[in-house]
């Protein structure tokens, strides 16, 4: 028996607790929307403003565009203002709303409230968030109140749309999430007619602006969309509160302000034409709809062939853009109008239904939805011809087992039999209760029909054996005739109750047993460190649970799958298909046995999906081919999956977390080691190279002594080159070296980087491709002078004397490319990144001296300036190119100082 509890759900009343609590922390944010600039968002917003100042309140103007509309403009007198925050950019200075002000001045205020025009705008570069709508969610989480204006075609839901409809794809658009978060939205509505006439009266824009407004985007047929998408959007957003009121206040009846429509899916052969019925319906009506499948426990004992035809017709509605589900319930009428009433669904198609001999009529659906739910609008579909011919050709059948009936009437026969030699010595009431407890057991055991027709047979076999006269249908005492009636009716309201309850039951018994697996299955993956034990528990697990074999494909590091390791081999016929479960990744959909996609495979193929990404592919091999077809199994697979997924996704992150603490604490330490010798080496290579240069400088030295001196004062300096490098590399890492960035002409750089290598080059040829009319470049020349003097001295030292080295630059789009290459051996196959790399050479033996630091050091500079730095081979040959992009940037402007002879003017100012 189902016991109806209207009680509300106890995780859904503390979800709802805590969304007020945190709502009664945060600021209430109201949107003023509309079709276009000019319907008057910003004039109502000031209008509401004023009305805050005569109750009591104080806005604050954050930032409000008038656009010139001096209407607009009165309405700000009176209003205290925040001055505007001052940014340079580009060579301009430009004013952006100060979020910094705002919350200095609000912060901790009761009622605070704040006026910010255009939500979508882009901020300037240098402000904290990038958008302003990023600014506003900052102030509602301080607890400061916001109005706010916006476009229809701001959104980003509408972005393509509107762009398909003006020609006008506009760049700054609003997450629809934060616009569905607003506590409040304000329609502003304008017709197009009165809005062309206030762009022709300078009311909108002024100008030369209002004329090419007019020309493009202010159409009338432009207005009439983006005014219908004003309205739809907005009445969606209605919508939506209205079902949250609903939902809080626990409102039954449907509230008839959406036509939205529910589809009843029967087990009959008109349940396929209802689906298209109601997929037709809802795309003329240009509404929502849903279809409900309500499986009975007459229903739940249909053969596997009659269930999985009305599983098909459940996934053709979701394929005709259906929002369905199965429900579980002993009255469909009463679960269908319960759902159209929790989900405000106010139109229901149901078929029509076979019509049903004079003997077995009873109410049809219709009828009982018509007593469950009065208030929904019931639209009834009738059967096609090919539906009529099923029905005619269908024979009856019987709808259970007849060897169920068979056992249940043995049954009662064995019960009269074991009573007839006692009859003599037990009462006929005691007899009475016997043959009733040979119904609930028959009820228990083989369903509701036998139970049936155990009470009828049970009345019949008291009669004839135990009421006189004995082994005869006559009654002596007419008393016995109400005997036999309480007898009949307790029989079948017993076997009635037992029955649901065995249905009942053996359901709880199934969901029971599918929740222990997800359990079971979440229990074991909780201690998984490794990717492999989260294989092999998943894949045990699910093998299990569906009585078959379960394999796991992962994603390795170059995005391929690859299957479990712990796999058993299995014949080539029975395998799994790698690229089916390729297909079922990429278009995260399952494919395989049961779905449209190789229906005829043995193998069902499942997405790992996470709250990331997807982290492989289950494929599952059920031990019954309809077991993934019934709804419960395949939620519960459903489920199973995402909790591998996030498994998975915990144990990679997991280990990348791993792997950065160890990089870190690595770098930590290189840093370390790096600033502890070149502090500490300094000194003493500064008086060894003093002491041999006083050495090498003394006369009279015999010539073994000075070579001596020489090769010290040499091997002092270079390192003492080493130690400075150290220090440099220590310094870019902590954060210490300050670019000195100034315009510099790129040719100047590269000439004294060539002086300042003027000895390591002094043994080879140098070409330079340099051309004057470059442009200047921002940037420290000291630190680029470096970059270039270690990538020449690297190709001095790693190419024979004699060899050319060439030094060429030249525009590449919005970037100065600077390249330095030579014709010696090259570099080395496959590492060329790995070269920047700090205490990373070309050749591990090298005998040529160096640490390693030189690229990386390069490398560090060029992402200080926001530049790049890479390495590849010159030729196919060998050689090596190393390559700089700087970012050009805009050269300030600077007057010329020569006039113009013949106007006596000073002539365009010219770049420097």
């Amino acid at each position: 028996m189902t016991v109806s509890d209207d009680r509300p759900d106890p995780d859904a009343l503390l979800a709802q607790l805590r969304q007020q609590e945190q709502a009664q922390s945060r600021g209430r944010l109201r949107i003023y929307f509309g079709a276009s600039a000019g319907v008057g968002k910003t004039y109502a917003m000031l209008q509401a403003a004023r009305q805050a100042t005569a109750q009591g309140r104080s806005p604050l103007v954050g930032v409000v565009e008038t656009h010139g509309r001096s209407d607009t403009a009165a309405l700000l007198e009176g209003l205290p203002r925040l001055p505007m925050r001052q940014l340079a950019y580009r060579g301009h200075t430009l004013p952006e709303f100060d979020l910094d002000g705002a919350l200095a001045r609000l912060k901790g205020q009761p009622d605070a409230l704040i006026l910010v025009d255009e939500l979508a705008h882009s901020n300037v570069a240098g402000s904290r968030h990038p958008k302003r709508w990023q600014d506003v969610e900052e102030l509602l989480a301080n607890g400061i109140c916001v109005y706010t204006s916006l476009n229809v075609q701001h959104l980003e839901s509408l972005n393509d749309v509107v762009g398909g409809i003006t020609g006008v794809r506009v760049q700054e658009t609003l997450p629809d999430t934060f616009f569905d978060r607003a506590d409040e939205v304000v329609l502003v509505d304008t017709p197009a007619d009165e809005l062309l006439s206030r762009l022709k009266a300078g009311k909108v824009y002024q100008g030369t602006q209002a004329e090419r407004a007019g020309q493009h985007f202010f159409r009338k047929g432009n207005l009439m969309a983006l005014r219908e998408l004003a309205l739809r959007r907005t009445a969606d957003r209605v919508e939506d509160d209205v079902q949250a009121w609903r939902s809080n206040e626990r409102i039954a009846q449907v509230w008839k302000t959406e036509a939205a429509i529910l589809c009843a899916i029967g087990p009959g052969d008109e349940a396929e034409s209802v689906v298209r019925s109601a997929a037709q319906l809802a795309q003329q009506l240009a509404v929502s709809w849903h279809a409900v499948y309500v499986e009975t426990p007459a229903l739940h004992r249909l053969s596997d062939a009659r269930r999985e035809g009305i599983l098909q017709v459940v996934r053709l509605a979701q394929d005709l853009g259906a929002t369905s589900a199965v429900l579980s319930g002993q009255h469909p009428a009463k679960a269908l109008a319960d759902y159209a009433r929790e989900h405000n669904l106010s139109k229901l198609l149901v078929g029509r239904g076979a019509p049903q001999p004079r003997r077995w009529r009873r109410r049809t659906l219709a009828a009982q939805l018509a007593q469950a739910g009065p208030e929904l609008d019931l639209i009834q579909v009738g059967a096609s011809a090919t539906q009529r011919v099923k029905r005619e050709e269908r024979s009856p059948t019987f709808g259970s087992s007849p060897r169920r009936y068979l056992w249940a009437a043995l049954s009662c026969m064995s019960v009269a039999l074991v009573c007839w030699p006692l009859s003599h010595r037990i009462a006929n009431d005691n007899i009475v209760m016997l043959f009733l407890l040979g119904v609930v057991a028959i009820a228990m055991r083989w369903g509701r029909g036998p139970a049936v027709l155990a009470s009828f047979l049970s009345v019949a076999l008291f009669d004839f054996f135990f009421v006189a006269p004995q082994l005869s249908l006559a009654v002596s005492d007419v008393q016995y005739v109400i005997t036999f009636g309480v007898m009949l009716a307790v029989g079948l309201i017993t076997g009635q109750l037992t029955a649901g309850l065995r249905y009942e039951a053996r359901v709880s018994a199934d969901r029971e047993a599918r929740a222990r697996g997800l359990f079971e299955l979440t229990r074991e993956l909780a201690g998984a460190l490794q990717t492999e034990q989260v294989l092999a528990i998943a894949e045990q697990q699910l093998a299990q649970q569906f009585g078959g074999r379960a394999l796991l494909y992962v994603l390795d590091e170059q995005e391929q799958l690859q299957p479990s390791p712990a796999q058993h081999p299995m014949p080539p016929g029975e395998q799994p298909d790698a690229g089916t479960a390729r297909w079922a990744l990429d278009h995260e959909q399952a494919a395989g046995l049961g779905t449209d996609t190789l229906p005829g495979s043995h193998w069902f193929y499942l997405p790992l999906r996470a709250p990331m990404r997807s982290r492989g592919v289950l494929a599952l091999r059920p031990g019954q081919a309809g077991a993934l077809m019934l709804p419960e199994r395949r939620a519960q697979l459903d489920t199973a999956a995402r909790i591998v997924g996030q498994a998975l996704e915990r144990v990679h992150y997991v280990e990348v977390a791993q792997g950065a603490l160890l990089q870190i604490e690595s770098e930590r330490l290189r840093n370390s080691l790096l600033s502890a010798l070149s502090h500490d080496l300094r000194t003493p290579l500064s008086a060894l190279q003093g002491l041999a240069e006083t050495l090498a400088q003394r006369p009279g030295l015999e010539a073994g002594v000075a070579d001596a001196a020489q090769a010290i004062q040499q091997q002092s300096l270079r390192i003492n080159a080493m130690v400075h490098n150290l220090l440099d590399m220590a310094r870019l890492q902590s954060g210490a070296l300050k670019l000195n960035r100034q315009w510099q002409p790129i040719d100047e750089v590269v000439g004294s980087s060539l002086q300042l290598m003027g000895t390591a080059l002094a043994r080879h040829r140098v070409r330079l491709d340099v051309p004057a009319a470059l442009p200047l470049v921002e940037l420290d020349a000291t630190l680029v002078e470096r970059v270039l003097a270690n990538l020449l001295e690297n190709a001095a030292k790693y190419t024979p004397a004699g060899s050319e080295i060439r030094i060429g630059a030249r525009v590449h789009g919005a970037e100065l490319w600077l390249a330095v290459e030579d014709n010696g051996p090259g570099l080395p196959v496959g590492r060329e990144e790995a070269l920047f790399e700090k205490f990373t050479r070309g050749h591990s033996e090298s005998p040529l001296p160096g640490v390693g630091l030189g690229l990386a050091i390069c490398r560090a500079i060029m992402q200080a300036h926001g530049g790049r730095i890479w390495a590849e081979r010159a030729t196919p040959q060998g050689g090596a190119r190393f390559c700089l992009a700087l970012p050009l940037g805009e050269p300030p402007e600077v007057p010329s100082f020569d006039e113009d002879e013949s106007t006596g003017a000073s002539p365009a100012a010219g770049r420097l």
